[in-house]
């Protein structure tokens, strides 16, 4: 008799986990500062910008700039994913030892960086909005539809990024689908950085 297959869906609760395997995994074996995210916000030797994280979600991408030596501010409006970061970071920080001196260079702010990029100073801004749904695990397929039912489509995406072009800062990164054009109507990037999935699109203030 044939058995019938069953589709389980996988509940695991949204949380900002900085002691999980894939942020140990890209701590160990990502690259260091020859990474593609690394070379984006212009970390190599000798040279830790300061980076603003301008849609911090669940923060994993600042934890790894932050591994590197970068002192990060974390911007996040939704209260909700906010919380959960704040939460995650408490956690690690009670971890102690290599993992709590991360998350002593980053400093978690709630608001919206529309509203507030204008009023701060840095060397680097960086923006990661909500992208389109990429084909990947189901895990991350999970945690990106639970993300997007929180904090939505990010409609106002092209006014942060062009609030961002505006600010006090020497340089922008935008992290976006490798295939897809970037949103219209915004000026043509200095250069990209390009991966399998995701690129980096750096733009260079004069």
């Amino acid at each position: 008799m044939r058995k019938n297959k069953q589709k389980f869906t996988d509940i695991r609760p949204l949380i900002a986990d900085f002691n999980s395997d894939s942020i140990c995994f890209r701590q160990k074996f990502g690259g260091g500062i020859k990474q593609n995210i690394a070379k984006a916000v212009g970390i190599k030797s000798g040279i830790r910008p300061d980076i603003i994280d301008a849609t911090a979600g669940l923060g994993e991408d600042s934890f790894i700039l932050a591994s590197l030596g970068s002192k990060i501010t974390l911007i996040e409006r939704s209260q909700i994913i906010h919380d959960l970061l704040a939460d995650g970071m408490k956690k690690a920080s009670n971890l102690g030892g290599r993992t709590a001196e991360i998350i002593s260079r980053m400093k978690l702010l709630h608001a919206d960086a529309i509203e507030l990029l204008p009023k701060l100073s840095t060397d680097v801004i960086y923006l990661d909005p909500m992208h389109p749904p990429r084909r990947k695990s189901a895990l991350v397929k999970s945690k990106m539809r639970q993300m997007r039912s929180i904090v939505g489509e990010d409609a106002d995406q092209i006014e942060l990024i062009s609030t961002a072009l505006k600010s006090d800062c020497s340089r922008v990164t935008l992290k976006w689908p490798s295939q897809n054009p970037l949103p219209h109507p915004l000026p043509k990037c200095s250069y990209q950085i390009i991966g399998k999935t995701v690129r980096f699109d750096i733009f260079i203030k004069s």
